[in-house]
């Protein structure tokens, strides 16, 4: 298989996940329009003053509302477009049935994605499951890979109240740049990924 674009999945593979989330944004647009923009029970009135208010035209804040939901439903898609290109890595795959979003599959690395902030409520679990798999396989990381923030970082992960602070070794949390680089080996990866997507789109569309 040709690597034109990165070295560490084929060219077809990453055509074949851009593709991918090109029908997810289809299907995205197709189910929210100006009707069922106003079909799903918009308070027009807020609406208008926001218009007015905000000095803003009626129609482009209409569009604006309009793209904010297609944003909101393409986000599990941008999760599976990463899963789908990480997932394609030698020795790496989808986690599937194993309740995560990337693992390796010698079981060394096992991976949950945050797209969104996650609730403080939810963060107990989160964490509880990571570390959970990291009692089972000795020589695993388990990671929370953060795409919702633009710095590059890595930390072991700590659950902290005012009475306790829980910790384990071998769990991080991780932003999406760094995990590119963990799972390639190799530097400033996510750039390439991004220069590489920008070239194919040019090419495509």
């Amino acid at each position: 298989m040709a690597n034109n674009y990165v070295n560490f999945i084929s060219d077809e593979h990453l055509l074949n996940c851009i593709a991918n989330l090109h029908k997810s944004y289809l299907k995205a647009k197709s189910n929210v329009s100006k009707k069922s923009f106003y079909a799903n029970k918009v308070d027009t009135i807020k609406l208008t003053f926001d218009a007015k208010f905000n000095d803003i035209n009626e129609e482009d804040l209409i569009q604006s509302e309009i793209l904010r939901q297609i944003d909101k439903s393409i986000n599990n898609s941008i999760g599976t477009f990463h899963e789908q290109i990480l997932g394609g890595i030698e020795g790496f795959e989808v986690g599937d049935l194993s309740g995560f979003d990337v693992k390796a599959k010698d079981n060394t690395l096992f991976a949950l994605f945050q797209l969104e902030p996650i609730p403080s409520k939810f963060q107990d679990a989160i964490f509880e499951k990571l570390a959970k798999q990291a009692q089972l396989f000795r020589q695993a990381s388990c990671y929370l890979v953060d795409f919702t923030r633009e710095d590059d970082y890595v930390e072991n992960w700590a659950i902290t109240t005012e009475e306790s602070s829980v910790s384990h070794k071998r769990v991080f949390k991780i932003s999406g740049t760094r995990f590119y680089e963990v799972v390639t080996g190799e530097k400033e990866v996510h750039e390439r990924i991004r220069h590489s997507i920008d070239l194919l789109l040019q090419s495509i569309f």
